[in-house]
């Protein structure tokens, strides 16, 4: 169960400083172990939908602990986000969509800032779930309208579905493969039927999807690039925008949903602008400039030498860090395996030794970090030590594709001493790169027909480069042909969409419960789909199967089975070069604006916060 939100994301910020950071005490472990277990309960209200035991607000909220319910309305803030954008529909292959125009809609529920497997009711005012849980019935509510004024009824909620699955990125139809039909019975109440074996998270992820109003599409083509602005249901509606540049959102009047229990005290800003720039670089200095409100710092070194200036010395600017709480995932170097270079898994492995994360961490990163060492960091989801009997049970039937390793060595990451001469691990690379044909002549490492190893590491972030330059000059000492090289964002995606690189740098978030997300992301059927998720090409029964077996497990114990098998094969089969994270989200801001006390998963949710009273 992910979110969409998350699920259609833009490519990673540099350095990782993200929102997938998953720690979980004993006690919540226990929570969530005892709230996967037990279907019924876990849908017992009709106001929310929860995967979860932990304690949800009581019948009849009127709004979510972590929200200011009395945050003054008014005022406008600025974020800066790096790249550009020439469409304002961001779900279709083409074009480049802004991350902040999913402002413009509404979701049937709305997912928790602090859990992420809880969901309340938002477009939808409630859900009826059969107790097999293939009938998932949404009951609208009545007062909701577009931006425009046209009410929003079953029909587009219909259309959009049959829309997406259809005209909409390839990862709506495998995400909602299971849904066998829907229908609108009136004008205000939708049913969805699913499949057996659908996941028991495929309620939530359907009162997940975003709502669009179909007579707004009518003479419109979906799959083309939209140019002006949409109407949607949501808390804002674009105002003006300037591709490439900005776009500016203004706070629908008398929105509908203002006083929902689900959005009071969220979207408390007039005005919502969010400016682009080619570099992190120069937004910082628009930040420091006061042109820009707020800002995520990507970058640990910017974090630790940029910001001694005038305004943060006379506590104009508050600087953060954040805790943030939500499954970690996995970020790094992915290697397209459709390539011939990355076609064995003792290469991919080389490249891996060849990466020297302690010393980047000490010299680029100030320390800052810690490294991913499983698909499903920081999370009782991860794998540990040795398989269990139950797990060698479920790899049984694929022993013959199952790395030797994953029986025998208890996965591990290689460890440098920090010094900038990686030696060893480089001399273990070579051995596995000769191992697999590979062999240096006048300084190249060449194949059997002479061909020396090429590879483009591809990126969109200058702030990437650092990093990226450093890792090609250890590739280069394997006799390796390492190439560095920045494009723009627009034609990054295009090469991504099909394809087109050798390797890349980009995240796999995960949930606290993983579902059909997990197909789109390693699946044979998404290899070669253009513009799936699972940019590797992994293509494996064994994976397929242990998809398949988390997202079909009747309980508890079978789906963590099947997540920690599906980990040993990612890991074992080094399909990437796992980068690194924080337990915290770096935040900075001027003092015009406040910011609520609560903590939420993601560290940091614009949409809670406010301007002070008199100064924005």
């Amino acid at each position: 169960m992910l979110g969409l939100g998350r699920l259609h994301r833009q490519r990673p910020t540099p350095e990782l400083t993200k929102v997938f950071w998953f720690f979980f005490s004993k006690k919540n472990f226990l929570a969530f172990a005892l709230g996967l277990s037990f279907l019924p309960a876990a849908y017992a209200r009709t106001d929310l939908m929860t995967l979860s035991t932990v304690a949800q607000p009581p019948v009849g909220f009127t709004s979510l602990p972590y929200a200011n319910a009395a945050a003054p309305k008014g005022g406008s803030l600025t974020v800066s986000a790096v790249g550009d954008f020439d469409n304002l529909n961001p779900f279709i292959l083409r074009g480049t969509a802004p991350a902040s125009v999913y402002k413009v809609w509404q979701t049937l529920f709305k997912q928790s800032d602090t859990d992420s497997v809880t969901s309340y009711a938002d477009l939808a005012q409630s859900v009826d779930i059969s107790p097999d849980g293939l009938t998932v019935i949404f009951h609208l509510d009545p007062r909701a309208r577009f931006s425009d004024g046209t009410k929003v009824t079953a029909a587009d909620v219909m259309w959009t579905f049959n829309t997406l699955i259809t005209q909409g990125q390839p990862f709506f139809a495998g995400y909602y493969a299971a849904v066998a039909s829907v229908a609108a019975p009136d004008a205000e109440t939708v049913v969805f039927k699913l499949r057996p074996g659908a996941g028991r998270d495929m309620p939530s992820n359907l009162g997940g999807f975003y709502v669009l109003p179909e007579h707004f599409w009518k003479g419109r083509n979906f799959a083309d690039p939209l140019l002006v602005p949409p109407v949607g249901s949501g808390p804002y509606q674009v105002a003006s925008v300037s591709f490439g540049n900005s776009v500016t959102y203004t706070h629908v009047k008398n929105w509908w949903a203002e006083n929902l229990p689900a959005d009071r005290g969220f979207y408390n800003f007039d005005t919502y602008k969010e400016e682009y720039f080619q570099s992190d670089a120069v937004a910082l200095q628009a930040f420091k400039a006061g042109q820009i409100d707020a800002r995520i710092e990507p970058s640990a070194k910017q974090w630790a030498t940029a910001y001694d200036f005038p305004a943060l010395r006379d506590g104009k600017v508050i600087r953060r860090l954040e805790p943030q709480s939500l499954p970690a995932g996995m970020d790094g170097f992915a290697m397209n395996t459709r390539r011939p270079q990355f076609s064995d898994a003792r290469v991919r492995q080389a490249l891996t030794l060849a990466f020297d994360f302690q010393w980047m961490n000490r010299v680029l990163f100030y320390n800052s970090y810690v490294r991913y060492d499983s698909y499903f960091t920081n999370s009782f989801l991860a794998s540990s030590g040795l398989p269990s009997p139950a797990e060698i049970k479920l790899l049984a039937p694929f022993k013959s594709q199952v790395p030797p390793a994953v029986y025998t060595k208890v996965f591990a990451l290689p460890i440098t001493d920090g010094s900038g001469y990686n030696l060893p691990q480089l001399e273990q690379a070579m051995k596995l790169l000769n191992a697999a044909g590979w062999t240096v002549k006048n300084f190249k490492l060449v194949n059997a027909e002479g061909e020396q190893m090429s590879i483009e590491i591809l990126l969109f972030n200058q702030l990437y480069e650092r990093i990226a330059i450093a890792y090609a000059a250890d590739l280069k000492l394997l006799g390796i042909s390492a190439q560095v090289r920045t494009i723009d964002t627009a034609t990054y995606e295009r090469r991504l969409q099909n394809f087109d690189f050798d390797m890349v740098f980009t995240d796999y978030p995960e949930s606290d419960f993983p579902g059909t997300e997990q197909s789109d992301y390693w699946g044979c059927a998404s290899a070669n789909t253009p513009g799936s998720n699972n940019l590797i090409g992994i293509c494996s029964s064994a994976i397929d199967a242990m998809v398949n077996a988390q997202n079909n497990a009747s309980g508890n114990a079978g789906k963590i089975t099947a997540i920690h098998a599906l980990d040993r094969l990612l890991l074992n089969g080094w399909y990437m070069v796992p980068a690194w994270t924080s337990k915290n989200v770096r935040v900075a801001f001027w003092n015009r604006l406040e910011v609520p006390a609560a903590p939420v998963q993601q560290g940091v949710d614009f949409d809670l916060w406010w301007a002070k009273a008199g100064t924005n």
